[in-house]
């Protein structure tokens, strides 16, 4: 029987030289995945790696409908950030008109992105 402790996946990484990065969702909305590895790729040229997509959203209408594609959005952009390798998305909340309407939205974006290996911050607004 082996007594020698087995190591983690986090003690087995170390750091590098790469600066980690916020990326503006607007560089990455509507990318396609052709577009997305040009970008990673210009993104490491430089040196960097694209830890975290800030975003803002806006649940102006007190409208199901209108709640639903602002979540789509949403969706979208979890699915390129996960794509192009960050772990974070950070979503400002400007405006909710209808918060009982838009934290079961949110929630259901944010289990999404934790499914796709990306965490979830949400300002301006609790999902409890």
């Amino acid at each position: 029987m082996s007594t020698s402790r087995q190591s983690g996946p986090v003690e087995g990484c170390r750091p590098t030289d790469s600066t980690p990065v916020a990326v503006d969702a607007g560089a990455i909305a509507d990318a396609s995945r052709e577009d997305l590895r040009a970008f990673a790729d210009d993104l490491a040229d430089e040196g960097y790696v694209p830890a975290e997509v800030t975003v803002d959203a806006a649940f102006d209408e007190d409208c199901s409908l209108a709640t639903q594609r602002e979540a789509d959005r949403l969706r979208d952009l979890v699915e390129n950030a996960s794509f192009l390798g960050a772990n974070r998305l950070t979503v400002d909340v400007r405006e909710a008109a209808a918060p009982e309407k838009v934290r079961p939205a949110l929630s259901a974006v944010a289990e999404r992105a934790r499914r796709d290996g990306l965490a979830v911050d949400v300002n301006g607004l609790s999902l409890n």
